[in-house]
């Protein structure tokens, strides 16, 4: 069979979060806020909080453990290692390698980051996906994981009381069967609007310093008002674009799994695709925005709780820094519990 010919589909799925829970009753002790105004303006209750020793490799490879776990497969299986994270452990070497060693993947396979923040795990899914059309992939892991505990002005309530820890992992196999998987994908960027979002310290531009880490600019920063403008716009947007691609109507998808970001984001787009909240499935409440982790924790929420079946169309799209943006129609292939 050609390799052109093959399709991807999402074989298992794995989780980890930490133990410990941030509440908002907690945060309103820490900066000025309140358990409603947070809840109001964002829909977040709490979030997971990764220990002093508890990286994003670690957490990764947790979920990627899970994943193969559930599919009856080891690690010497896997072909291929992507992970997305704008938290990686260190600049160098990649999280991918930590993680690789951490699990016990061969040596002879690629392991690698994408950095394209809370669009990182939708732009890996597509990566993965190209390269295991060539026929040189069988299976790959694609691994979200942040620690954005790490980069959050703890004394800043706007951004503070928005982020949390977490990993997640799709275990990525290739089928000849048709209408499986991975169908259609999208993604954008737009590096002229990159200062809405971004740590501005840390990199070769600014390396960190005695006067960087007093001024801060190691944390994230954002300017929240045109953040939502432009999420809401991209991802209703992006959505359409490919259902388009994919000749599918909105009203023929089962499900849409959105990043987490904001509920009030979540509930501007589902109005534009005239749809409703409740093909919107949100673990905001206890998890708040763990960027590239976020798609794969509400993905394997829904699925567990039985929502996802197989043969549901299920559409997810995200937005994050840079800017990026992306989206990526599947028709479900039910993996192994």
């Amino acid at each position: 069979m050609s390799s052109a010919e093959l399709s991807v589909f999402i074989r298992a799925i794995g989780v980890h979060t930490p133990e410990r829970k941030l509440t908002n009753a907690e945060l309103s002790k820490m900066v000025d806020t309140s358990d409603e105004w947070i809840k109001t303006r964002s829909g977040i209750g709490e979030r997971r909080i990764a220990g002093p020793g508890e990286n994003p490799s670690d957490m990764g490879a947790k979920a990627a453990a899970k994943a193969l776990e559930r599919a009856s497969l080891t690690p010497t299986d896997v072909d291929l290692l992507i992970v997305a994270t704008m938290t990686p452990d260190v600049p160098f070497p990649s999280t991918a390698c930590l993680l690789q060693a951490k699990l016990g993947l061969r040596r002879d396979i690629p392991c690698f980051d994408v950095s394209a923040a809370c669009s990182g795990f939708v732009y890996a899914l597509q990566v993965a996906k190209d390269m295991m059309r060539s026929g040189a992939y069988r299976r790959a892991l694609v691994v979200g994981a942040e620690k954005l505990s790490s980069v959050v002005d703890w004394s800043d309530r706007t951004t503070c009381v928005l982020f949390g820890d977490g990993a997640g992992a799709v275990l990525l196999e290739t089928t000849s069967e048709k209408n499986v998987g991975l169908l259609g994908n999208l993604l954008g960027a737009d590096g002229n609007n990159a200062e809405l979002l971004h740590c501005v310290g840390g990199g070769s531009a600014a390396p960190a310093t005695a006067d960087s880490l007093r001024d801060g600019k190691h944390f994230l920063r954002m300017n929240g008002k045109e953040v939502f403008r432009h999420a809401v716009r991209v991802m209703a947007e992006s959505c359409e674009r490919v259902l388009s691609k994919c000749d599918v109507k909105s009203e023929q998808v089962a499900w849409f799994i959105p990043h987490q970001a904001n509920i009030r984001i979540l509930e501007a787009v589902a109005s534009q695709l005239n749809v409703g909240m409740d093909r919107f499935p949100s673990n905001l409440e206890r998890y708040g925005n763990t960027s590239a982790a976020s798609i794969p924790l509400a993905l394997e929420e829904a699925w567990t709780d039985g929502k996802i079946k197989h043969g549901d169309l299920v559409l997810i799209v995200a937005f994050g820094a840079g800017l990026t943006w992306g989206a990526t129609l599947l028709r479900w292939h039910e993996p192994t519990r």
